[in-house]
C-alpha cells in the first residue's frame, strides 16, 4: 500500500477544467428596399446629389418655417435670414430662393408621399466576446504570424496557463434556428458515397484551397475591429495625444488695415508724446525709466537714432498737453453720527487747490489743516478752483453718491485734491449755493472764503441764526495729483481730522484717473479720437510684440512687456478712456491679429470675460465703436465657422490639445451669443448655433465626400470601389464615436448644438445611399471575392444601426439604412459557404503539421485542438457579430451554420483519429502519450463546440425567446455532444485497452497467493503499478479524460476480478475474503479522498455485482437458495405490460395450518403460438425447498387460446406457519404455454412473499375462508441478480445445490424459445 498514497496528491493537485438631447421628427412612410435604391439611384441621374452647393441667404418676406430633415422644423420670424441647407450641407430640396417653406419632396416634411422615406427594420444589436491571445505556435499559425514574431497577449487558456477555462468563456445573443439533426456521424455515414472510412474533404474553390490561415486572419481582423464597437463609448475617452494642435490656417488679410507710412509716422508722434509727457505715479509693474521707453519705441518703429531724435525734439517742443484730474465720489462707510437719531446726513465738498496755497510752515501744517469750513472764526483766506459739492445723503453712516466731477489741473507736481464730509444741518442747499457763487464770480483762480458761501447761502433762505445751523464736520482728505497712479486708482481712503483735536471715523471710495483733454499731436488735430489712436497704437505694438515666425506662436497668451504695457496704460489714461473701451479695443486688435496669427484661445477668452464685466456695469459705446466691435465679432465668428467646418483637421479628438482649443473656441463663441441683445447694429444675421450647425454639416460633407473621392470613385466598376466604400464605412463609424465620445458634450453643453445627432443623420444617409446603389450594381456579379467584401461592408454598416440603438430613445427604424441587410442576404449566404470550407481547410492544416505533443509544458493539448477552438470561437464570435435582424432569414442562415460547424468538429476527430493510427507505438508502452493528447482534444474541441453552439441562440427582438435555445439546435448540439463523448470513450477505451493484461496479471497473482500471505502484500504489486499508471495519466490528463479513464479502468478492474472468482471453485473462505480486502482497497484508492471517483459512481454496476458474489460465497447452500428466492421477491419488471399481469388471493388458515391460495385470472400474456395466442396454465409451488421439503407443486387447468385466461382455482398447501414467516419464504407463480407436440414454454413467473400474508403475519379476523384482497402480479423474467445466486449454487458440489440447479436449468430450458 506504499504506492498507493502519493497518487492521492497528484489528484488533488491536477489542474482540470473550471468551466471553460434633442427629438427628431422622422419619416414614418414604409419603404421598400429596393424602392429605395432605385429612388436614390434615379436622383443621382438626375443630379441631385452634386457637390455640396455654397451657402444661400434667402430674406423672408412674411416668416416661414425652416426645416430642417435632423433637427426638425425651426421656427423663423418675419425678416429673418435662413439658411436652407439639408443633412449633406446642400440646400433642402424644394428651398426656393424666396422662402425656406417646405416642399412636398423633403424626407419627413409635411406632404411628404410613400414612396421617399426609409423602411422600418428592428433593432439591431451585436456584442462580441474578445479572446487572449496566446504566443503559441497554434496560434501564431492561425493568426498569421511567423515564428517568434507575436503582438499580441494570451489567446486561448491553454497557452501559457494552467487551465483552459477561458477559451470556453463564449458569451451569446443571437437567435438561431436549426433543424432537428441525428447524430452528425450517423448522418455522414448514411450519406451516398460517405462509405469510406477516410475523412470527406473540404470543397475547393472558395478563396484559394490553402491551409486556410490566410482566411481566418483576415476574418480576426474584422472581429477585432468589432472589440472596440461594443456598446457606447465612454463620453470622457482618455485622450491618447498630448502632441502640438494641428496649425490653424492665417491670412494676413484678415486683420487690421496696413497703415501708411504717414500714418506710422503720425502714431509714433502720438506714442513719443505720450511718453515725454507722462503724469502721474508709475507703478510697481511699469518702466519710470523714460530713455528706456523711448529706445523701445524707437526699436517698434524702426527708426534710426537721428530719426529718432529728431522726432524727441520735435514733441518737445509742441504744446503740453492740458490735465485734468477725473474724480468719482463712489460711497463712505462707518461715519460718525452726528444727529440725535444715531445717524448723520453726510455730505461732500471737494476741489482742487493750487500750488501758491499750499506752501504753509511745517509746524502751521502739523498742527492745523486746511478745510472748506462753515461758520470759520479764522480771518484767513481758503482759495479754491471750483469748489463741487455732492447730493446730501440722509439719515446713513454708509452714503453711496456715485457722483463724478472732473477738475482742470494747472500744475501735476504740486496741485492737490482735497474733499470735505460734513454732516448737513440746513435747511438750504448748500449744494446749490457753491453752483451760484462759482457761476457769478466765474471763480478760476480767485481765493475766496469758505463763510462767504455760507453767508450767501443763508441770506437767500430762511434759517434762523448761525450759530444754531453749523454742519459738523465728519473728515476730510489732501491728495497731491502727482501721486495719482498712470493707471488711475480706484480704492478706500481712511478720512483725516482737520486738527489733532478733531475726531473722525470711517473711510471714502474715491476713483482718481488723470487724463490730458488737449493734445498738440498731428493725430489730435486731424480729428482722430484717442480710440482710433489707442486701437492703432496697441495693433502696431501687438505686431512686435508676437511675430508669427516665432515657435509655438500659437501659445502666446498676449503677455506683452513691461514697455509695450506702461506706454499702452499712459496712452489710454491720457486718452481717458474707459476699461470698457480699454477691453473693447484689446478684444478688437488681438482677435483680428489672431486671424493673421495664432494666438491661444484662453487668452481671447479672458478678453471676451473682461469685456463683459464691464459691459455689464457700462453697456454703452458710442455707435462708431460698437459697429467696430460688431465688425470684429462678426469676422471672428465667421473665421471660427471656417474652422469647424474642417473639424477633424484643425481638432482631432485624438489630440487633446486641440480638443481643448477646440473648447476654448467654442466658450469664445458662445461668448458672442452674450453682446447681441445689447447691440443697436446686430452682428449676427442669425442665431450663431444655426451658424454652427450649418457650418457642421457643410464640414461633414466635404469630409465624406474627400474620402470617397480619394478611395472609392464613382467613376471605377463596382468591385473596385467596394474595399474603398468599406474604408469609408469604417472611417465614418470610427468619426461617429469620436463625435459622440469628445465632440458631443462640448457642442451641446457651450452651444447647445446636438453635433452628434446632426453629423450621424448625415453621414448615415450618405453612406446609406451608396451602399444602396453599390449593392444593386454588384448582386448581378456576385463573385467570392465581392462577397467577402459586401460582407465585411454590411459588419461595419450593422454596427452604425447598433450604435444609434444603443443611445436611449433613438430607434434605428427611421434611419437611411434599415433595411438594409436585405440586399446583403445573397453575399452573406456565399460567405458563409467559403467559411464553412475554409475552417475545413484550416483544421486539416492544422492536424497535418501537429505532432501530438502538448504546446509548452503547461498545457495537455496539442497545437490543433488550440486551432480548432479558435476557430470555433471565432465562427461564433462572427454570428454574434452579425446578428441578423431578420428572424425568418436569421433561423436559416442559423441552421446551415451550427450543420457546419458540428460537421467541421467531427472532420477535426476524425482526422486525429487518423492521425493516431499512423503512428508508431513505443514497445511495451501501456500509456501512450499521444493518446493522451488526443484524448485531451476531443474534450476540448467538445466543450469549445458546445459553447459556441450555445451561442446560437434566439436574438434578442424574438419575443419571449431572447438566449434561449431553439429546440432544434438543442437537439443538434446534444446530437453532436453525444457524437464526440463516444469519440472520446473510443479513445479511452484504446487507452485503456493497452493496460488489460497487466491487470490480469496482477489480478491473478492474487488468487494465486497463498494463504500464508498477507492481504496487503498479496495486493501490493497491483496497487504500485496503479499508482504508477495513474500518476502518469493525472500528468498527461485534463480532469474529465482522467475521470473518464479511471472509470474504464475501474471496470476493467471489477471485471477481472469477477473473471478470477469464476475460475476458481470450491476454494477456501480467504481466498474470497482476500478479494474482498482488494475491493475495498480499490475504492479507496480510486476515491483518493474525494480526489478521484465519486463513491456512488464507485460502488454501482459492476461493484454491487462482485460485492453480492463475494458474499454468497461465504454462505451456506440453503443460504444461497433462500437469497435466490429473496431476489426473485425483490426484482421488479421494466416494462410491466410486456409479460403480462395475474391476480391471486393468498391467505393462511391458522385452524387447518394450511395456506390458502387462489388463481384468480391473468391478462395481457405473451402470445408464444403461431395463431398469436397461447394456452396458458400456472404452476404454483413454495420455496425454498428445505423449508417446505414435503410440499409439491400444482396447476391450474389449461386455458386454450387465450391471452386473458380465467381460472378462479383454489390451491391449499398443508404447511406450518412458522415455515411461511422464515427468511425467503414465498409463493413462486410460473405461468406456461402448453404445447403438445413438445416442451411447453415459459411465459412468465411473479413471487409472493408469505410473511406478508393474511393469516400468516397476524391472525385472521372472522376466520371467512377466503378472507384478504386479491392482488395483482406483474409477471416478469428472472434477472442478473436472481441468476447470481445460481451460479453460485452451480459451482458446489453438495447434492442439495446440485438437485436445485438440475430443477431450475429445466425451467430455463422451456424459455429459451422464448421471443
Amino acid at each position: 500500500m506504499a504506492g498507493f498514497w502519493p497518487f492521492v496528491p497528484r489528484l488533488l493537485c491536477g489542474p482540470g477544467w473550471q468551466g471553460s438631447g434633442l427629438s427628431y421628427p422622422g419619416s414614418s412612410v414604409v419603404r421598400d428596399g429596393r424602392v429605395l435604391a432605385s429612388f436614390y439611384l434615379l436622383h443621382r441621374r438626375a443630379g441631385y446629389l452634386a457637390s455640396v452647393l455654397a451657402p444661400e441667404w434667402a430674406q423672408g418676406a412674411g416668416g416661414a418655417e425652416r426645416y430642417d430633415p435632423d433637427l426638425g422644423p425651426l421656427s423663423a420670424a418675419p425678416g429673418d435670414r435662413c439658411l436652407p441647407l439639408c443633412c449633406h450641407g446642400e440646400r433642402c430640396w424644394g428651398a426656393s430662393a424666396a422662402t425656406t417653406s417646405l416642399s412636398s419632396e423633403t424626407p419627413g416634411a409635411p406632404g411628404w408621399t410613400p414612396g421617399s422615406g426609409w423602411a422600418p427594420a428592428p433593432p439591431l444589436m451585436a456584442s462580441a466576446t474578445s479572446y487572449l491571445k496566446p504566443p503559441c505556435r497554434a496560434c501564431r499559425d492561425l493568426a498569421g504570424h511567423p515564428a517568434g514574431v507575436w503582438t499580441g497577449a494570451q489567446c486561448h487558456p491553454g497557452c501559457g496557463s494552467p487551465t483552459m477555462s477561458t477559451l470556453l468563456d463564449i458569451k451569446s445573443s443571437v437567435l438561431r434556428q436549426v433543424q432537428v439533426c441525428p447524430s452528425f456521424r450517423r448522418r455522414t455515414e448514411q450519406e451516398p458515397g460517405s462509405a469510406s472510412a477516410d475523412p470527406q474533404e473540404p470543397a475547393t474553390g472558395a478563396w484559394k484551397p490553402g491551409d486556410g490561415v490566410e482566411f481566418f486572419a483576415h476574418m480576426r481582423l474584422m472581429l477585432k475591429k468589432g472589440e472596440g464597437r461594443q456598446g457606447l463609448p465612454c463620453p470622457e475617452v482618455p485622450l491618447r495625444s498630448g502632441s502640438p494642435a494641428p496649425p490653424e490656417p492665417v491670412d494676413p488679410s484678415r486683420g487690421l488695415r496696413a497703415l501708411a507710412p504717414e500714418e506710422v509716422d503720425m502714431l509714433y508722434e502720438e506714442a513719443l508724446y505720450t511718453v515725454l509727457y507722462r503724469a502721474g505715479t508709475m507703478g510697481p509693474d511699469q518702466v519710470d525709466d523714460e530713455e528706456a521707453l523711448l529706445s523701445y519705441l524707437q526699436q517698434v518703429f524702426g527708426t534710426s537714432t537721428e530719426e529718432h531724435t529728431e522726432a524727441i525734439e520735435r514733441v518737445r517742443k509742441a504744446k503740453a498737453p492740458t490735465y485734468a484730474l477725473k474724480v468719482s465720489v463712489m460711497r463712505a462707510k462707518n461715519l460718525l453720527a452726528k444727529d440725535p437719531n444715531g445717524f448723520s446726513d453726510p455730505y461732500c465738498m471737494l476741489g482742487i487747490l493750487p500750488a501758491s496755497d499750499t506752501t504753509r510752515e511745517p509746524r502751521a501744517q502739523k498742527e492745523q489743516r486746511f478745510g472748506f469750513r462753515k461758520g470759520s472764526k479764522r480771518g484767513g483766506p481758503l482759495p479754491a478752483k471750483c469748489i463741487q459739492v455732492t447730493e446730501v445723503k440722509s439719515s446713513t453712516l454708509n452714503p453711496v453718491w456715485k457722483e463724478h466731477f472732473l477738475f482742470e489741473i494747472e500744475d501735476v507736481s504740486t496741485d492737490q485734491l482735497h474733499l470735505d464730509i460734513w454732516d448737513h444741518d440746513d435747511d438750504v442747499s448748500l449744494v446749490e449755493a457753491c453752483r451760484k457763487l462759482n457761476e457769478v464770480i466765474g471763480l478760476k483762480g480767485m481765493g475766496r472764503y469758505f463763510k462767504q458761501i455760507v453767508k450767501s447761502a443763508r441770506a437767500n433762505g430762511t434759517a434762523g441764526p448761525t450759530e444754531d445751523h453749523t454742519d459738523d464736520f465728519l473728515g476730510c482728505l489732501n491728495i497731491p495729483v502727482r501721486e495719482v497712479p498712470v493707471a488711475g486708482v480706484d480704492r478706500w481712503f481712511k478720512l483725516e481730522p482737520r486738527s489733532s483735536a478733531s475726531r473722525v471715523e470711517g473711510d471714502c471710495h474715491l476713483v482718481l484717473k488723470l487724463i490730458t483733454t488737449q493734445r498738440d499731436t498731428a493725430m489730435s488735430q486731424r480729428g482722430r479720437s484717442g480710440f482710433l489712436s489707442h486701437l492703432l497704437l496697441l495693433s502696431h505694438l501687438l505686431r512686435f510684440e508676437h511675430p508669427a515666425e516665432e515657435p509655438n506662436s500659437s501659445s502666446w497668451r498676449g503677455e506683452l512687456s513691461t514697455p509695450a504695457v506702461t506706454i499702452l496704460c499712459l496712452h489710454g489714461a491720457q486718452s481717458n478712456l474707459s476699461p470698457l473701451q480699454l477691453a473693447v479695443l484689446h478684444w478688437q486688435v488681438s482677435s483680428r491679429h489672431h486671424q493673421t496669427c495664432t494666438l491661444d484661445y484662453s487668452y481671447l477668452l479672458g478678453l471676451l470675460d473682461d469685456m463683459q464685466a464691464h459691459w455689464e456695469e457700462a453697456p454703452s459705446l458710442p455707435q462708431e465703436q460698437e459697429e467696430g466691435l460688431a465688425d470684429s465679432f462678426s469676422a471672428f465668428s465667421e473665421f471660427g465657422l471656417q474652422l469647424l467646418r474642417q473639424l477633424r483637421d484643425y481638432f482631432p479628438a485624438t489630440n487633446s490639445t486641440a480638443v481643448y482649443r477646440l473648447e476654448l473656441l467654442l466658450k469664445c463663441l458662445g461668448k458672442l451669443q452674450f453682446f447681441q441683445p445689447s447691440f443697436e447694429i446686430c452682428p449676427f444675421e442669425t442665431e450663431l448655433n444655426m451658424d454652427v450647425a450649418a457650418a457642421l454639416k457643410r464640414g461633414n460633407r466635404e469630409w465624406y465626400d474627400r474620402i470617397l473621392n480619394a478611395r472609392s470613385p464613382r467613376e471605377q466598376p463596382g468591385p473596385q470601389r467596394l474595399p474603398g466604400l468599406v474604408v469609408l464605412a469604417d472611417a465614418i463609424y470610427d468619426d461617429l464615436q469620436s463625435c459622440y465620445s469628445v465632440y458631443a458634450s462640448l457642442f451641446h453643453s457651450i452651444l447647445n448644438v446636438d453635433v452628434f445627432t446632426l453629423t450621424f443623420r448625415q453621414l448615415e444617409r450618405l453612406v446609406a445611399e451608396e451602399a444602396w446603389v453599390l449593392t444593386e450594381e454588384l448582386s448581378p456579379k456576385m463573385t467570392l471575392e465581392v462577397a467577402s467584401g459586401l460582407f465585411e461592408l454590411y459588419l461595419t454598416l450593422a454596427d452604425l444601426q447598433h450604435f444609434w440603438d444603443s443611445i436611449p430613445g433613438r430607434d434605428s427604424r427611421s434611419l437611411a439604412l434599415a433595411g438594409i441587410h436585405t440586399p446583403f442576404l445573397p453575399a452573406v449566404k456565399l460567405w458563409l459557404q467559403v467559411l464553412r470550407d475554409q475552417a475545413k481547410w484550416r483544421l486539416q492544416g492544422a492536424v497535418d503539421v501537429d505532432t501530438l505533443e502538448p504546446v509548452d509544458p503547461s498545457s495537455r493539448h496539442s497545437s490543433s485542438a488550440a486551432t480548432a477552438g479558435l476557430c470555433l470561437s471565432h465562427i461564433q464570435e462572427l454570428w454574434v457579430r452579425l446578428a441578423w435582424p431578420d428572424p425568418a432569414q436569421a433561423q436559416g442562415l442559423g441552421t446551415q451554420l451550427g450543420q457546419d460547424m458540428c460537421e467541421a468538429t467531427l472532420f477535426y476527430t476524425e482526422l486525429l483519429r487518423k492521425k493516431v493510427d499512423t503512428q508508431p507505438g513505443a514497445a511495451g508502452e501501456a500509456v501512450s502519450e499521444a493518446l493522451c493528447v488526443v484524448l485531451n482534444n476531443v474534450e476540448l474541441v467538445r466543450k469549445a463546440a458546445g459553447q459556441a453552439l450555445k451561442g446560437l441562440a434566439w436574438p434578442e427582438g424574438a419575443p419571449g425567446l431572447e438566449g434561449v435555445l431553439p429546440r432544434p439546435l438543442l437537439s443538434c448540439t446534444q446530437a453532436l455532444d453525444d457524437d464526440l463523448q463516444r469519440e472520446a470513450h473510443t479513445v479511452t477505451a484504446h487507452l485503456t485497452s493497452k493496460m488489460v493484461g497487466d491487470i490480469r496479471k496482477y489480478v491473478q497473482h492474487i488468487s494465486l497467493s497463498p494463504d500464508s500471505i498477507q492481504n496487503d502484500e498479496a495486493v501490493a504489486p497491483l496497487m504500485k503499478y496503479l499508482d504508477e499508471k495513474l500518476a502518469l495519466l493525472n500528468s498527461s490528463l485534463v480532469k474529465g479524460n482522467l475521470s473518464r479513464v479511471l472509470e474504464a479502468l475501474w471496470e476493467l478492474l471489477l471485471q477481472a476480478i469477477l473473471q478470477a472468482l469464476g475460475a476458481n471453485r470450491d476454494v477456501s473462505a480467504d481466498f474470497y475474503s482476500r478479494f474482498h480486502f482488494t475491493l475495498e482497497a480499490l475504492v479507496t484508492f480510486f476515491h483518493a479522498d474525494g480526489q478521484g471517483l465519486p463513491l456512488e459512481s464507485l460502488r454501482d454496476g459492476s461493484y454491487k455485482r462482485l460485492k453480492e458474489e463475494l458474499r454468497l460465497h461465504k454462505c451456506s447452500t440453503r443460504e444461497c437458495i433462500e437469497q435466490f428466492y429473496l431476489d426473485k421477491l425483490k426484482q421488479r419488471t421494466l416494462e410491466q405490460n410486456r409479460f403480462g399481469r395475474l391476480s391471486v388471493r393468498c391467505h393462511y388458515e391458522a385452524a387447518e395450518q394450511r395456506l390458502a391460495v387462489e388463481v384468480l385470472h391473468a391478462a395481457d400474456l405473451l402470445p408464444l403460438d403461431a395463431n398469436g395466442l397461447s394456452d396458458p396454465f400456472v404452476i404454483v409451488e413454495l420455496g425454498p425447498p428445505h423449508l417446505f421439503p414435503l410440499v409439491r407443486s400444482q396447476r391450474t387447468q389449461v386455458k386454450t387460446r387465450t391471452l386473458h385466461p380465467v381460472y378462479d382455482e383454489l390451491f391449499y398447501f398443508s404447511v406450518p406457519a412458522e415455515a411461511c414467516r422464515r427468511r425467503g419464504a414465498c409463493v413462486l407463480f410460473t405461468v406456461m404455454d402448453h404445447d403438445w407436440l413438445s416442451t411447453n414454454d415459459f411465459a412468465g413467473e411473479a413471487a409472493l412473499g408469505l410473511g406478508g400474508v393474511s393469516g400468516v403475519a397476524r391472525p385472521q379476523v372472522g376466520g371467512g375462508a377466503r378472507a384478504g384482497q386479491p392482488v395483482t402480479l406483474h409477471l416478469c423474467r428472472p434477472r442478473a441478480q436472481v441468476r447470481s445466486a445460481l451460479r453460485m449454487l452451480e459451482g458446489r458440489t453438495s447434492k442439495e445445490a446440485q438437485e436445485f440447479v438440475k430443477k431450475l436449468k429445466e425451467l430455463e430450458k422451456c424459455m429459451e424459445a422464448d421471443p
